[in-house]
């Protein structure tokens, strides 16, 4: 009998261990399932606008951009943004330097100009 109770006690141990180790994931979950549909859905065709832009020479292509990045902050490219700011739009990249800084560029998207450069 004792030694049924002594197995119990350690799947209910194994059981809450692994409830605590998967709660942050839980949690995560019930968060992401409360954004609107809407929000969610919203960038599901960048790419496509992004595509569209290129083609009617309103930006220039990223691999233009990555080599003037490259040239003003050496290191490696760990985020890529396109945004519309005050109607223009603008490419926004976070690059990790090899001293371990992360710096943020912003560049005007029709021409590839450095319009300023900030630590994140």
């Amino acid at each position: 009998m004792l030694g049924a109770m002594n197995t119990t006690a350690k799947t209910t141990s194994r059981t809450a261990s692994r409830m605590r180790r998967r709660a942050p994931l839980l949690i995560l979950a019930a968060l992401l399932a409360m954004v609107p549909a809407h929000q969610a859905l919203a960038d599901k065709d960048d790419h496509i606008e992004a595509r569209e832009l290129l083609r009617r020479g309103e930006i220039v292509p990223l691999a233009r951009i990555l080599d003037v990045v490259q040239q003003r902050v050496p290191g490696d490219v760990i985020e890529v943004e396109l945004e519309r700011e005050d109607g223009l739009w603008e490419y926004k990249v976070k690059v990790l330097t090899p001293t371990g800084r992360v710096r943020k560029l912003y560049l005007d998207a029709r021409n590839g100009a450095v319009l300023k450069i900030k630590d994140d």
